[in-house]
């Protein structure tokens, strides 16, 4: 019997993954209180290289500020963060080019 089929087959990987550019809640901090962060923001600011991408915003540091986030998703943390410095979050879809509000979880 040939060798690929005495072999188990494990898992699956896609030939085409979402890659999510990665922004950290502790690079925010150098903006000022109320400034609205979405992509073209971060694409001028260089936190994101492509506004093709999607990116997510991690929990990772401390925010001080209070801003105004419009992203795509948010890791938990990020967003208990955000609110509790006094943040608003919107959750803005790139196809319809509107806001919607953000899901509670």
């Amino acid at each position: 019997m040939p060798l690929i089929r005495r072999l188990p087959k494990v898992g699956f990987r896609s030939k085409r993954p979402i890659l999510n550019q990665i922004v950290k809640l502790g690079d925010l901090n150098r903006f000022e209180s109320g400034t609205v962060i979405n992509a073209e923001f971060l694409k001028t600011e260089g936190l994101i290289k492509s506004l093709n991408k999607p990116f997510k915003i991690l929990g990772d540091g401390e925010i001080k500020k209070s801003l105004i986030i419009q992203a795509e998703s948010l890791s938990k943390t990020a967003r208990e963060k955000i609110t509790k410095a006094g943040g608003k979050i919107t959750n803005f879809d790139k196809t319809s080019g509107e806001e919607k509000p953000a899901a509670k979880k």
